[in-house]
């Protein structure tokens, strides 16, 4: 669970709420027409943009939001090594055994392609369409939750205009009139509300999901390619120790465990009644 997301959105309409509580009633603020106009206007402003087939998967990233899953590259990298060093003592043959070891799928299809004796383009193009696909489908999740993001506060605009066109349609009232504006700008906080606190944050944090997914799958490639040549895997620890440092734009540290250096030996004490050695200055100095 991611716990940043939930905290992030509760903490913002807590903040929200709040602030309303403090100088009005909360019953200012809510409107069901409103709410309509802002949700079922963004809904259908959606439907009209995408296929329906993929409006389904909304539904799966919007949980993938809430839901992280911590991958260790680094240990992704150490795991690919232990694989390399497999391959160069028993031949590529030897990763068979030890396949359903490995929890990464991608770089579990690469290795299986790899046993099966398809040679070095085709795994590598097999790989890379697969890597397309992903980031196509990931791509494609992101812009529609983008989307909605622009369709919401639009439509928020579209409600206040309702209300503003029945306001005016009644100005012989003159003591609705104040009402009727606040509930018609109402739907402009609704659609300004989704757009900044959901659906544009999402879409950023769905992005940055996908450029990881990326980087992993990217190293995975990388790391398929040295084990099939055969690498020294100390070299393909640090090639692929490099890429992900320089990718990520930082060094990550490893801790690292501290080399023990022995402590000098204290000189031995003189014996009590053994007389002192004269060093070579002293002699010199006496013969002079």
């Amino acid at each position: 669970m991611d716990i940043a997301t939930l905290l992030g959105i509760f903490s913002g309409v807590a903040l929200l709420l709040a602030s309303i509580m403090q100088n009005s009633g909360l019953e200012l603020f809510i409107s069901a027409p409103s709410a309509m106009i802002v949700l079922g206007g963004t809904i259908a402003a959606t439907l009209v943009a995408y296929p329906i087939n993929e409006l389904f998967g909304v539904i799966g990233l919007f949980l993938k939001v809430f839901i992280t899953k911590k991958h260790n590259l680094y240990d992704l990298i150490d795991n690919m090594v232990m694989i390399c060093s497999v391959a160069r003592k028993g031949g590529v043959l030897a990763i068979e055994s030890r396949l359903d070891e490995i929890d990464n799928g991608f770089l579990r299809r690469g290795l299986q392609y790899t046993v099966d004796g398809k040679d070095e383009n085709t795994v590598v193009t097999l790989l890379k369409k697969e890597i397309r696909q992903i980031q196509q489908k990931h791509r494609d999740g992101w812009q529609i939750m983008s989307e909605m993001g622009k369709f919401a506060p639009a439509f928020g605009m579209v409600g206040t205009l309702i209300g503003l066109i029945q306001m005016l349609s009644a100005l012989d009232d003159v003591k609705t009139v104040g009402p009727k504006m606040a509930v018609a700008l109402i739907t402009t906080f609704y659609g300004a509300l989704l757009a900044n606190l959901v659906f544009i944050p999402m879409t950023v944090k769905l992005k940055r999901r996908s450029a990881a997914e990326s980087l992993e799958m990217d190293l995975v490639l990388e790391g398929i390619t040295f084990i099939r040549k055969g690498v020294n895997p100390r070299f393909m620890k640090e090639a692929l120790e490099n890429i992900l440092e320089n990718a990520i734009g930082k060094k990550l540290k490893r801790e690292k465990t501290p080399i023990q250096t022995p402590a000098p030996k204290p000189a031995p004490k003189p014996v009590p009644g053994t007389p002192r050695k004269e060093g070579i200055h002293a002699r010199t100095r006496k013969n002079n």
